[in-house]
């Protein structure tokens, strides 16, 4: 019963012709439903595109020639900078990198209109045992820095999930995972930031030397200076995570389970819950262990096992149970799958005979897909498609996922509990204490017929703002200048900026990602 009920409320059902034989009609069906064939070439030269960083990343930490040579990268960024000032005309800085290589699904359409200043950051500069540190420039991927720590016994406290989120987006955006009720968002396990201003000078901040520089950081999208080396805390590994999987069978049990596991003074190093209908769900607990039981592995970052969020909804038939997995697999549990987005790309994409023989190139690049979507396929995600990542106080949880429910009616939906901490800056507290907040995450096709984009959306963050929730910046954002400050706190921030002239030299956040700029 659960597997019918995912199917049918996240894939479009298949259809072998289209209803209209007119050409709009004929495109659009082709690439709604055949898009499959379109991304099964893009899986070798996404495999292509990662072996490439793979082993160069490798090559460059072998040599330790990744400090000398980011001195002389960051005195390039400070000569482009300064050639700003001077050729410029007031456009507004942003980096080269192109829009469709970001993991927001926009592609960031204010880059045209911007001067692009050049950023090739992609190294790993120093691991430092006795700070228990890593240092990193932002264009390093949470998969290649796990890959690293891994091997030395190491690993970050919050490891958000996909494979090719940036340090970058993660500090200027935002990051969270499951362990996030212990340690807060990406932002609260770094510890000092390096930038170039918009006058080319170099600074370093942390909590210490420059604390309003280094809280007006996180969620700042680059509009403060351009970020070029991060120093992130490392704690010790452990080999496996033990996996606790419990199936609840009403939003009322759900609710009440998922706020005590979180809740508790002995909580587990990891929460989650997957939110397969209004009624079902899994709760999930992990704790860090180095042994695991006979008979109780499962190796689920394998090709050829099955997606992650399909394997927990088996859980429904068989009842509670207890598994080990791997620790960088846990990490990257939802990679393969994209969460669950791959499913409306390729519909057999979970088939066991698709996994055995193909299952080691998935999945595609995001990037690659964003490049070679068409303007019918973008048309199509704005409208018939939501990627949202909501933010709101714990205690709103129950009347968030109603929400949901009646609104876009999309399974699954992820839960991922964190603590927001009472510091300066873009996300406070409402209390001005420690709270206990929850990522609700939203992916893919709504199936109720009151569905538009922009009506329903702005009906939720609305909901969001009322509750002194947030919206993760990456998603599509319809809210008015006036409403995104009323959500995000710019005192802090409208401070830094006027000290360090940013006026006329970076756009304020809203005017990168308001659903205008990015879309055109």
């Amino acid at each position: 019963m659960a597997e019918k009920e995912v199917k049918s409320s996240s894939s479009p059902k298949f259809e072998l012709l289209p209803e209209k034989w007119d050409m709009e009609s004929i495109i659009e069906h082709v690439i709604i439903h055949y898009r499959f064939i379109f991304v099964m070439f893009l899986l070798p030269v996404s495999l292509v595109y990662d072996l490439y960083f793979y082993t160069r990343s490798k090559i460059v930490f072998a040599m330790s020639s990744a400090p000398t040579k980011h001195k002389e990268k960051v005195a390039n960024i400070q000569k482009q900078v300064r050639e700003y000032q001077t050729n410029g005309e007031g456009k507004g800085m942003c980096t080269a990198r192109p829009g469709w290589q970001t993991i927001s699904p926009q592609n960031m359409e204010y880059k045209n209109k911007m001067y692009p200043i050049n950023i090739n950051l992609v190294d790993i500069l120093e691991i430092n045992p006795d700070r228990r540190t890593v240092q990193c420039e932002p264009l390093v991927t949470m998969g290649q820095l796990t890959a690293t720590l891994d091997h030395l016994g190491w690993t970050i406290p919050i490891v958000p999930e996909l494979d090719d989120l940036t340090i970058g987006g993660l500090v200027m955006g935002t990051g969270i995972e499951t362990s996030s009720h212990r340690f807060g968002l990406f932002q609260h396990i770094c510890k000092s930031y390096e930038l170039v201003l918009a006058d080319g000078s170099v600074v370093e901040c942390s909590p210490y030397t420059d604390p309003e520089l280094f809280y007006s950081v996180p969620w700042s999208y680059g509009t403060l200076g351009f970020l070029t080396s991060v120093e992130i805390e490392i704690i010790p590994s452990r080999r496996f995570v033990r996996l606790d999987y419990t199936p609840v069978y009403s939003l009322e049990q759900m609710v009440e389970t998922f706020e005590r596991e979180v809740e508790r003074s002995d909580s587990a190093n990891f929460v989650e819950c997957l939110v397969y209908s209004r009624e079902k769900a899994v709760v999930m607990t992990g704790n860090l262990v180095d042994c695991c039981e006979p008979g109780k592995l499962n190796e689920i970052g394998k090709w050829y096992k099955p997606w992650f969020f399909k394997h927990v909804q088996g859980f429904f038939e068989t009842g509670p149970r207890t598994e080990y997995i791997p620790l960088r697999q846990y990490y990257h549990r939802h990679s393969r799958s994209i969460f669950w987005e791959l499913q409306d790309i390729i519909p057999f994409g979970n088939n066991v005979v698709f996994r055995y023989l193909f299952g080691w190139l998935v999945p595609p690049k995001v990037s690659l897909l964003k490049l070679t979507q068409g303007k019918t396929l973008k048309r199509l995600y704005e409208t018939k498609h939501m990627i949202q990542d909501m933010l709101v106080p714990l205690p709103d949880l129950k009347a968030s996922i109603e929400l949901f429910h009646r609104e876009v009616e999309i399974y699954p939906i992820w839960l991922c509990p964190f603590r927001l901490s009472a510091q300066a800056g873009m996300l406070s507290s409402p209390s001005n204490r420690d709270e206990m907040f929850v990522d609700v995450g939203v992916y893919g096709v709504p199936k109720t017929d009151r569905f538009e984009a922009e009506k329903t959306t702005r009906k939720i963050e609305e909901f969001v703002r009322n509750v002194s929730g947030f919206q993760m910046m990456y998603a599509d954002s319809y809210m008015t200048r006036d409403e995104f400050r009323a959500m995000f706190d710019h005192t802090l921030y409208d401070r830094v900026r006027e000290k360090l002239g940013c006026k006329g030299n970076f756009p304020e956040v809203y005017d990168k990602v308001n659903k205008k700029a990015r879309s055109g």
